[in-house]
């Protein structure tokens, strides 16, 4: 629709276009993913200062013409998260959690979990208290609740294949989720400690993400990955 319009949006990427603009990659709660140019934003004296950059939360006021681009008149900003930007873990977490929301939320439907989540996340980053924040397990259970936002979270109560509730030894992602000892050809092993951290992150909030081995949380990062692709037909970048 052509027009003007406002909403709250997230800063997934930014890229150098020509001498001055920026081509933006947002989520918004209002209206999904929006591609968007800012006009001679990377100027000295631009209006928009340094705030078009990954992970700040900004109330935007944009105007959609014909192309397909929308085109940024306005920016303040809601959060710039600048705790966060001075840590490396913390921005390589960030940078992992925009990528993920980039690759599997294409939509200009929107998503107010999923951008919740989000916010949630980049607030934990931010922290200097949560220590766990960048740690594989929160960014696990981050992608494994960004899987359930999306519609494309894992089978876990019973075998993706008959339906049997017990003896789930394995998982496959072709067929989405945990399968029984009788339908294990095709999938990989899966210990019951994965099989627990999967079901318990989901249920409890993202700065509560459970402890699990190393071993366990390759197998969680195999099984949401192998979903994604098989089901979304994307592929993630690695989880840390």
């Amino acid at each position: 629709m052509v027009g003007s319009f406002k909403t709250e949006a997230i800063v997934l990427r930014s890229i150098r276009f020509g001498e001055a603009d920026r081509v933006l990659h947002l989520y918004s709660v209002a209206r999904g993913r929006i591609g968007a140019i800012a006009k001679g934003s990377r100027k000295p004296r631009s209006r928009f200062g340094g705030r078009l950059e990954p992970f700040f939360r900004l109330d935007l006021v944009l105007h959609q013409g014909r192309g397909e681009l929308a085109t940024v008149t306005a920016a303040s900003t809601v959060d710039g998260f600048a705790r966060l930007r001075s840590s490396g873990p913390a921005i390589g977490a960030a940078a992992r959690a925009c990528d993920a929301m980039l690759r599997l939320l294409d939509s200009a439907d929107p998503n107010p979990a999923a951008y919740n989540l989000l916010c949630r996340y980049l607030v934990m980053l931010d922290d200097p208290a949560s220590a766990a924040a960048d740690r594989l397990q929160t960014a696990l259970a981050f992608r494994l609740k960004l899987a359930l936002a999306a519609g494309f979270a894992p089978e876990l109560a019973s075998c993706a294949h008959c339906g049997e509730a017990e003896h789930l030894t394995g998982f496959s992602g072709a067929a989405g989720g945990v399968v029984c000892s009788s339908c294990e050809r095709g999938s990989f092993g899966l210990s019951a400690e994965a099989h627990g951290f999967m079901v318990e992150a989901l249920a409890s909030p993202l700065a509560a993400a459970p402890e699990a081995s190393e071993r366990s949380l390759r197998q969680v990062e195999r099984a949401v990955s192998e979903t994604l692709e098989h089901h979304a037909h994307v592929r993630l970048r690695a989880a840390a």
